[in-house]
């Protein structure tokens, strides 16, 4: 048979330290996301997809940073209050799950985006985005298009220009012919002799 013994104060504390620190870890934050480097056009939309878990509800924060900048984007609580910067007003969607989309994207977009999720008790965690920009050579396509005006601008006077030389050289040369023939065309009839016939 085992001996039965009770705890003393400092097992008691142990025992409760573990236990709260293996609940802590059972709820702590999870930052999920498919995909962390994004590679859009200007002009168009791009979503920061994430899927966050944590204890109770979180605060979510997102920031842009760049080698010339960096700046808040907004935060904002599941279901509760968006904030917004100034900045981002009128492009920025945010969701419940975390995830943030931007719309109308422009060159200075381009940089690292991080997402910091804070719980109620002050614990946090952060997750880094790379977004890529690309600008659409629209200059090339309308080079191109003004030169291939061009060229048919210039294809067609050559044409025409060539017409116009034929006519002028036949013109030409039928002045010249009729300048090289005697001006009378008068010719004398001989009477026909019966000896002729």
């Amino acid at each position: 048979m085992w001996p039965l013994r009770l705890w003393d104060a400092q097992e008691v504390t142990i025992f409760l330290s573990l236990t709260l620190y293996v609940c802590h870890l059972a709820g702590a934050i999870s930052i999920r996301s498919p995909q962390q480097s994004l590679t859009r056009p200007v002009q168009q939309d791009v979503l920061f997809s994430v899927d966050i878990s944590c204890v109770g509800t979180p605060t979510i924060q997102w920031t842009f940073m760049s080698s010339r900048v960096s700046r808040n984007i907004g935060a904002w609580q599941p279901g509760g209050y968006t904030n917004v910067s100034e900045d981002y007003m009128d492009r920025v969607h945010t969701y419940t799950n975390g995830s943030m989309g931007l719309s109308d994207l422009r060159i200075q977009d381009a940089g690292f985006y991080v997402i910091t999720v804070t719980e109620l008790s002050g614990s946090s965690k952060d997750e880094g985005f790379v977004l890529k920009v690309e600008e659409v050579l629209y200059e090339d396509l309308q080079y191109l298009s003004v030169l291939a005006v061009v060229l048919a601008s210039l294809a067609g006077f050559l044409m025409v220009s060539m017409w116009l030389m034929d006519k002028a050289y036949c013109r030409i040369k039928a002045w010249r012919q009729r300048r090289q023939m005697p001006e009378n065309y008068v010719t004398e009839l001989q009477p026909l002799g019966y000896e002729d016939l």
